[in-house]
């Protein structure tokens, strides 16, 4: 039977609680409500789940809504991390599950022959005197839980129940999309204009990992029960300095300017797109840390680099399209430049088309079952602007192995000059639809407007535009090209490729290239100027194969084998 209970433990934070307890190799009890079991076992998919139950709960009845023949002989240690954690939650929702249901998960622990402890979350700001949060007026969840805290303290040490509380500060970490992530959403997005609060502002942080590490080390210590802990990162940059942070990762531009709270309050939402409930949270106040710091050193938990923190946190939030897809993990920004895979010993470097970004190999990467490394060209796509021709120097200064390097269309140039001047470090070359040797483009609009017109369309619209089926990979394009500039830029990259003169110079580039050279087009998108190369033609695909065909693509790229260097 179980030793440890965690409650709510398919959201962001009970997830992480049940990872750890059971890496510790503990017995964990994890309830969840009615359909979050799929959630949590994807998300612990990496993890040992041998020493695992799973039960539906509903900690707003009396009895959790846990299963009557539950064995509870043997849990001692409840973790709570059941809570309605949104900004515009209804009063009687909010109450419902922060205090009704906290209340509740007392009473029921205090049954447990075998408890140890009850830990319970709920926020930092509950530590400010005379705070605008308490007042359902302000939000029903901030008020909720200051109206919890003093009850729980209260109950507990009238039935003598060893509560210990944590206070957690803005918990970073995948899958959190609440708060901070709305600003960073608005910095990504080219929509903040202004940094809300003063030079002091400061709006504290903690990492996920500590944060519940933190937490599953608590009741090994004794002292900490009927204690509650403020935890946070005291060297969080204050606001400003922590989006220039974040802008100078994400390659985007800060705002020069703050407006104080007590301005953005007065102005109509409809303007400031600021969320009266986030406001209170944007103060200068600063906490005590001293008994969490203490707590941490005992255990042995080292709080880890705030700035890299936001930068990972930022990742993930670009990978996922802020919680609207499946992030993938191997993705994030490196000086600048958006990179996916393998960054030192890929079989494979590929470089997109336009104006489709590098989701658009996903389909390829799959089918070809080696280590692959992508990225999106400077200034398109994610990656911040630069010149196209600098990717690869980047991308290859982490590589240790000779790869092959595959470009599509516009990318094709960049792979080509590459490898002409580093035959050494590639094994070949495959070109995928190499635009310099077909019709220039037809479907990009002449007109001054273009970038307008190209920034306005829907992904469906995109997808009908170019001929190619809908999907994650138009989506992914659509979305980037709506960012301030990636439009303008796409064209601008378009255009100059399509200069008689930069294709006569790749054209001459390809009779000189020295490693082994694949040529690979659609039936229906063919080359129009002549090559002794002659190229693989693939049924059925127009200009974008790798989207309509990957496990052909893939195949020709097979074709041309990478070879594993030694280190440098």
């Amino acid at each position: 039977m179980s030793h440890s209970i965690v409650l709510g433990a398919a959201g962001f934070i009970g997830r992480a609680v049940v990872a750890q307890l059971l890496e510790q190799g503990g017995s964990v009890l994890a309830a969840v409500r009615p359909g979050g079991e799929d959630r949590l076992i994807s998300a612990l998919r990496d993890v040992d789940q041998t020493r695992l139950s799973v039960v539906s709960c509903d900690i707003t009845a009396t009895d959790l809504g846990l299963p009557a023949d539950l064995g509870t002989a043997d849990i001692g240690d409840v973790y709570n991390c059941a809570a309605r954690f949104a900004f515009g939650l209804g009063k009687d929702d909010a109450y419902a599950v922060n205090v009704t249901g906290a209340l509740n998960v007392l009473d029921w622990a205090a049954t447990l022959p075998a408890l140890r402890r009850v830990v319970h979350i709920t926020g930092y700001r509950i530590t400010v005197e005379d705070s605008n949060e308490q007042h359902y007026e302000r939000g029903a969840y901030g008020a909720s839980k200051f109206e919890a805290d003093p009850m729980l303290r209260r109950h507990a040490a009238e039935r003598g129940i060893p509560l210990t509380i944590a206070n957690p500060s803005s918990v970073l970490g995948p899958g959190q999309y609440v708060g901070l992530a709305s600003i960073v959403d608005d910095l990504w997005h080219g929509s903040l204009a202004a940094i809300p609060g003063g030079r002091e502002t400061f709006v504290p942080i903690v990492d996920l990992d500590y944060f519940a590490s933190f937490l599953i080390n608590l009741p090994d210590q004794h002292d900490t029960a009927g204690r509650s802990f403020t935890v946070l990162d005291s060297r969080t940059p204050v606001l400003p300095d922590l989006i220039r942070v974040l802008a100078g990762h994400l390659g985007v531009r800060a705002p020069r300017f703050s407006v104080p709270v007590r301005v953005i309050e007065k102005l109509p939402r409809a303007l400031t797109g600021a969320d009266p409930e986030t406001l209170p949270f944007i103060a200068d106040d600063r906490y005590d840390t001293t008994a969490a710091d203490a707590v941490a050193r005992a255990a042995g938990i080292t709080m880890p680099d705030a700035e890299t923190v936001l930068r990972t946190w930022a990742d993930h939030l670009v990978s996922s399209r802020f919680g609207a897809v499946e992030a993938d993990p191997s993705a994030g920004f490196v000086n600048g430049t958006w990179v996916s895979g393998d960054r030192e010993h890929p079989d494979y470097v590929l470089l997109h088309g336009l104006p489709v970004d590098s989701e658009s190999w996903t389909g390829v990467r799959a089918a070809l079952a080696a280590p692959s490394l992508v990225a999106d060209l400077p200034g398109l796509g994610r990656s911040a602007p630069g010149e196209i021709d600098d990717v690869l120097p980047r991308l290859m200064s982490s590589v240790r192995s000779r790869p092959v390097l595959v470009g599509h269309s516009l990318g094709c140039g960049p792979v080509l000059r590459y490898a002409a001047a580093h035959p050494d470090r590639v094994s070949g070359v495959v070109l995928v639809s190499p635009a310099f040797l077909q019709p220039r483009t037809g479907w990009l609009p002449r007109s001054p407007l273009a970038a307008v017109a190209l920034r306005r369309m829907s992904a469906a619209a995109l997808a009908t535009r170019l001929g190619i089926p809908a999907g994650p990979a138009v989506d992914s394009a659509a979305a980037n090209l709506r960012r301030p500039g990636v439009a303008a830029r796409t064209v601008a990259a378009l255009r100059h490729a399509s200069a008689l003169g930069a294709r006569n110079e790749l054209a001459e580039l390809l009779a000189k290239v020295v490693v082994p050279v694949r040529l690979v087009v659609g039936a229906q998108d063919p080359l129009s100027t002549a090559t002794r190369r002659e190229p693989t033609v693939i049924d059925g695909a127009g200009h974008y194969p790798q989207l309509t065909h990957p496990a052909q693509v893939a195949a020709e790229i097979t074709r041309v084998g990478a070879t594993r260097a030694p280190a440098r």
